[in-house]
């Protein structure tokens, strides 16, 4: 049996995966992914990623306002959120963030947006997901000031920004995440990054549909192909596959605690 390993980021809802799921679930799991996060980047959003994760048991999800979206959608509610949040089923805050390389005219937005999602992340208990775009300067100051209010979990997804901002996102006890890109044959300076970092701060995730790892570039990303970027991973920090992905798996439980803890009573439920 493949090692067992987490996508900790994707996008199940997105229309390429209309009418595939059960067969892009089945592929997951034949590839040694048993659990899966997908993310409903809209509140709008949210019922139809929420309906996949009920009706597929490796499925887990997480909310909240994509940077991109803020144009869209107003800023939500601490309410909302917090609402959201009592679904067993929903396991993060996110993902939110900042990106200037297509919406820097929505900077003033996306900041009081992502400063609202800390908030929900610190008083839900569940860990944030970033996403952060050109934009280091500003995301460095916002969550090291929202973090000095008060403590909260971070993962800084699809992580491919500067060697800077990653010490400093781990000075602040943050993790990052692994995804296709690490593995493009011109992301040696980001698999430096990565290999510079402490291993119990590193998940993996596909960010599918997109970002599809070598030797799949170019094609429709899927959660099986998470076992692509593992096995680069592995690479960068001189282990087996299957240390590697034990190690992940580790890493997402300690930092997603209500899907360790889902897991675990699922998994007692199937034993009895």
């Amino acid at each position: 049996m493949p090692p067992a390993l987490v996508d900790s980021h994707c996008h199940l809802d997105f229309p390429t995966f209309e009418g595939e799921l059960d067969d892009v679930v089945a592929r997951a799991l034949a590839a040694g992914v048993t659990r899966m996060v997908s993310i409903a980047t809209t509140l709008g959003a949210e019922p139809r990623v929420r309906a996949i994760a009920e009706a597929h048991a490796p499925v887990l999800y997480a909310c909240g306002l994509h940077p991109l979206h803020v144009h869209e959608e107003p800023v939500p509610t601490l309410e909302a959120l917090e609402a959201i949040a009592r679904h067993p089923k929903m396991v993060g805050i996110g993902e939110t963030g900042l990106d200037y390389h297509y919406s820097a005219q929505t900077a003033a937005v996306q900041q009081e947006s992502l400063r609202l999602h800390c908030e929900a992340a610190r008083r839900t208990g569940l860990p944030l997901i970033i996403h952060s775009r050109d934009a280091d300067e500003d995301m460095a100051r916002i969550l090291t000031e929202e973090r000095a209010a008060g403590a909260f979990a971070c993962v800084m997804h699809c992580f491919s920004s500067s060697a800077k901002l990653a010490e400093e996102m781990l000075a602040l006890g943050f993790c990052l995440s692994m995804s296709g890109i690490a593995t493009f044959p011109k992301s040696q300076e980001l698999r430096d990054i990565f290999a510079a970092a402490p291993l119990d701060r590193i998940l993996v995730e596909t960010d599918s549909p997109y970002l599809a790892p070598k030797p799949k570039r170019g094609k429709r990303n899927e959660p099986a192909y998470t076992a692509m970027t593992a096995q680069v991973g592995a690479e960068v920090f001189g282990l087996t596959p299957a240390e590697f992905a034990a190690a992940t798996s580790a890493n997402f439980d300690r930092l997603f605690v209500k899907a360790a803890e889902w897991s675990r009573r699922n998994l007692d439920s199937e034993a009895a």
